[in-house]
């Protein structure tokens, strides 16, 4: 199998090399507030052999992975949903079982081999909180030095995981659109690789290692797909996992993909009806998928069009109440991003066929941010220094 990066905009290809980030003819054109123009995804050329593993469908040997169990995360059957709700072949992909808890494992596992692989010892990144603590737990693995920007309003627990795992942090003292430029241009200052999302094209190649074990688990293509959508990385890169399945004669067709964003932080599902991107300032409890300027965005969204897959939007208060729901149900806890693909469900279950396969993407866990899960909870108030004292209540 051999591998090379092709522009989303113009196709023209290049060679796999970790100073290649974005098209550098299309990258050209790029409008300040926009979304990155120029995308380059990872092509795949070749055939795979019959009992092919996840790694033999990366642009990276398998020798240069660090030793953490990345991957193979939990596909939940949740009986009790089920029931309620009448859905009998309803899944729920669990990636706050990943290492460091959130699904940003994935393209942090292969961008660090990508940089062990080219003697890089060097890696920086913006984040909201998942992706930071992520590098920053795969590269100590690894070995690799990290470089963190956050904004002001990154929960504290992603702050102190990825200040446990030694990475460098600055805290920026903006939203995450401010963090994002100023990791580019430290970058360019001091080199080594940037790993922000969709900037760098193996965040969503590595996405889309879920596909390919959606597909092992279930001994199929699921039908729908249900995933929060901040950036657009994560829907891309699930795409992209069904795209090379199909490719491949693996799978007959791209299962309907239905992205799920915050009322309140909703740029692709404006731009889905619009057909335009606008900076608008934004805010909500799921503080992963908050995000002015979806840097995926233009991607993304041709994806989502071309194979006819759907956006919507939940408030903040259906994703708290679908974050208790399933916490209550099932036993999973996640985070507000995941509960945000779960109450896109409930939202839409309605018309959906009770009989379909459906996957709902569950990508962090719940401790993660602990504060937005306790607005959907009442935590007694009351100490008690006896058992006489609950009597009858």
């Amino acid at each position: 199998m051999d591998f090379s990066y092709r522009c989303t905009i113009c196709n023209a290809s290049y060679d796999i090399t970790p100073d290649r980030t974005v098209c550098p003819v299309c990258s050209r054109r790029q409008e300040k507030d926009q979304p990155l123009t120029g995308v380059l995804e990872v092509e795949l050329h070749g055939t795979l052999s019959a009992q092919f593993t996840v790694l033999d469908m990366l642009p990276v040997e398998p020798r240069y992975f660090p030793s953490i169990p990345v991957g193979n995360t939990p596909l939940w059957e949740p009986e009790n949903i089920r029931r309620s709700m009448g859905f009998g072949r309803l899944f729920i992909k669990d990636d706050g079982l990943n290492p460091t808890a959130s699904f940003k494992d994935r393209a942090s596992f292969l961008v660090s081999a990508a940089a062990k692989k080219f003697g890089i010892k060097d890696i920086t990144l913006a984040s909201t909180g998942n992706a930071g603590s992520s590098m920053a737990g795969v590269g100590a693995a690894a070995g690799q030095n990290i470089t963190l920007f956050l904004p002001k309003t990154a929960p504290p627990a992603k702050l102190v995981q990825a200040l446990q795992y030694g990475a460098r942090v600055y805290r920026v003292n903006g939203n995450y659109d401010m963090a994002y430029d100023m990791s580019l241009e430290f970058s360019k200052q001091k080199g080594g690789i940037n790993r922000n999302t969709a900037y760098n094209p193996l965040t969503i190649e590595g996405k889309k290692t879920v596909s390919l074990e959606l597909v092992s688990q279930l001994g199929m293509a699921p039908d729908v797909v249900f995933v929060s959508v901040g950036d657009g990385c994560i829907l891309s890169g699930i795409y992209k996992g069904f795209r090379d399945l199909k490719k491949l004669g693996r799978i007959d067709s791209i299962p309907k993909i239905i992205g799920v964003q915050a009322e309140t932080s909703d740029a692709i599902c404006r731009a889905f009806v619009s057909g335009k991107f606008e900076n608008i300032p934004t805010s909500t409890v799921a503080d992963s998928i908050c995000v002015d300027v979806p840097r995926n965005g233009i991607h993304a969204l041709s994806q989502i069009k071309r194979f006819n897959g759907e956006m919507m939007t939940v408030s903040d208060d259906q994703i708290i109440q679908a974050q208790a729901y399933l916490s209550s149900s099932t036993g999973l806890f996640t985070e507000p991003a995941g509960a945000a693909a779960f109450a896109g469900f409930r939202k839409a279950a309605e018309r959906l066929d009770p009989e379909s396969v459906i996957v709902v993407m569950a990508t962090g866990n719940g401790l993660k941010d602990i504060t937005s899960a306790a607005l959907g909870i009442q935590v007694p108030e009351t100490l008690i220094e006896t058992v006489e004292e609950i009597r009858g209540t």
